[in-house]
């Protein structure tokens, strides 16, 4: 994901995770879209010739989505990249994160789940837009229209599956590598002490933008997706999950409640 690397790159956790049928295959699909997007771009969009108009064809644009039209681009964004950079990011983020929500989801829970995060993305996206306070903003010496610049990329709901990783395991600790020249720093914390790093950054950057400063990152839809994962992860988790972990907690308070014998001794 753009901008994250600013923290590191994650490369190690102590979550658990099954085999990640799901995360796989979006990455699978994605990595898949890319490549045809430069060899074959027509296989995407009939008639392209190059990826340039793939990814105007397939892109979301917001003044489009309020206006009704081009609404399948909502979820054709979620797999189109800018480039080799861009996938490689979301990618990473996806296998590292994706794997240990996708256990605690049904498959099926998870599926809906990745594409609800997507979704909210894009609603906060286009909300932080309406309250710009000028229809363009600047970044450098042009000055761009953000109601009709395309969006793209799987941010967004990797956002959301970054919300529900902090859900599921604030206690699990992340190993990332940080480069420094040739040099790579590596350093252990606390999944949310990183995550909510991750998010200050988000947050702090979106703020920015509001001001009328442009970036190439859509910062509000990491937002969005980030707080929609976290309210919706509760109801996404596997009923089998919850059912263990209702009767580990029942166990466990019974077991804090039974009475121990107490043995009064006279000291003198």
């Amino acid at each position: 994901m753009e901008g994250e690397y600013s923290l590191g790159i994650p490369v190690h956790q102590t979550a658990p995770r099954k085999s990640p049928v799901v995360t796989l295959s979006i990455i699978l699909v994605n990595t898949v879209v890319f490549i045809l997007m430069y060899i074959e771009p027509q296989l995407l969009v009939p008639g392209a010739t190059n990826v340039y108009e793939v990814q105007r064809q397939l892109a979301m644009i917001p003044i489009a989505i309020v206006r009704g039209e081009r609404l399948w681009t909502i979820f054709t964004a979620m797999f189109t990249h800018a480039d080799i950079y861009h996938l490689l990011g979301n990618m990473i983020f996806l296998f590292f994160f994706g794997g240990p929500v996708e256990s605690v989801m049904s498959r099926k829970r998870y599926l809906l789940f990745y594409f609800l995060g997507g979704i909210m993305a894009d609603v906060f996206h286009i909300l932080s837009i309406t309250i710009i306070p000028s229809h363009y903003l600047i970044t450098g010496k042009t000055i761009i229209n953000p109601w009709v610049t395309p969006t793209l990329g799987a941010s967004g709901a990797i956002s959301a599956v970054m919300g529900a990783y902090l859900i599921y395991y604030p206690r699990s600790r992340i190993t990332m590598v940080y480069p420094i020249w040739i040099i790579p720093l590596i350093f252990t914390l606390p999944a949310w002490v990183y995550i909510l790093l991750w998010f200050s950054y988000q947050l702090i950057m979106g703020l920015i933008t509001l001001l009328g400063f442009a970036s190439s990152i859509a910062f509000w839809a990491h937002i969005g997706g980030f707080i929609s994962g976290i309210a919706f992860a509760p109801f996404f988790m596997d009923p089998a999950i919850k059912e263990q972990i209702r009767m580990y907690k029942a166990m466990l308070k019974e077991f804090m409640e039974e009475e121990t014998p107490y043995y009064e001794e006279e000291f003198y």
